[in-house]
């Protein structure tokens, strides 16, 4: 959940930020600079970040310190995530990344309207909670987790409502892979408009 009060154009709750690989969809295996703000009203059961869902546990801090940790990592990419970033307005944190030229991405449920500049749009719809109209128009990447056999169906609904342009990808639950990852092989080599998404960073052991 979110802080009572917070004042997005000063800062925001953050878990954790750190330099690394982007391990998964369309930016695999991209240096990138995560930003993980805390908070979500989502629930995914099988999240593996769940100490990011209360705000509250985590420390609030300014947008100006956000960005000089993200120019002083040297990065050229940086992937807004959650929690549910879309929860907050994020027009000043981007505002003030791109007057770094920093390329921006976000990693979002689709369940709130997106507040800020953001050149690549990763919508991941949950079960959970029903994403918004905007979500399907604005998305650059799909990307389903599958962790049931209905899935693959789930994802075909979804997929019909984003643009032609969007990318489609299917990923396993980490945690069931070994069940999935022969249906979801199969799935794609059946259905070639989808593609395969591996958590590339869990194989690597990195953030």
């Amino acid at each position: 959940m979110e802080p009572k009060q917070i004042d997005t154009s000063r800062e925001l709750p953050i878990m954790e930020e750190f330099y690394t690989i982007q391990g998964e969809g369309n930016h695999s295996g991209r240096a990138a600079y995560f930003i993980r703000i805390a908070g979500c009203n989502v629930g995914c059961v099988w999240c593996d970040v769940k100490e990011s869902w209360d705000a509250n546990e985590h420390q609030l801090l300014s947008l100006d310190q956000l960005v000089t940790n993200v120019v002083q990592s040297g990065t050229e990419f940086c992937v807004i995530t959650g929690g549910e970033p879309c929860m907050y307005d994020l027009s000043a944190l981007t505002e003030k990344l791109k007057a770094k030229d920093i390329e921006l991405a976000i990693e979002t449920s689709g369940c709130y309207p997106l507040q800020g500049k953001i050149d690549w749009y990763c919508f991941s719809p949950k079960k959970f909670k029903v994403p918004i109209d905007e979500a399907y128009t604005r998305a650059d990447e799909l990307k389903v987790v599958i962790s049931h056999p209905s899935d693959f169906k789930w994802a075909e609904n979804h997929a019909s409502k984003v643009s032609e342009d969007c990318i489609l990808y299917l990923q396993t639950e980490y945690s069931k892979r070994e069940r999935f990852l022969p249906l979801i092989i199969d799935f794609v080599k059946e259905n070639p408009k989808w593609k395969i998404s591996l958590q590339t960073h869990k194989i690597m052991n990195i953030p």
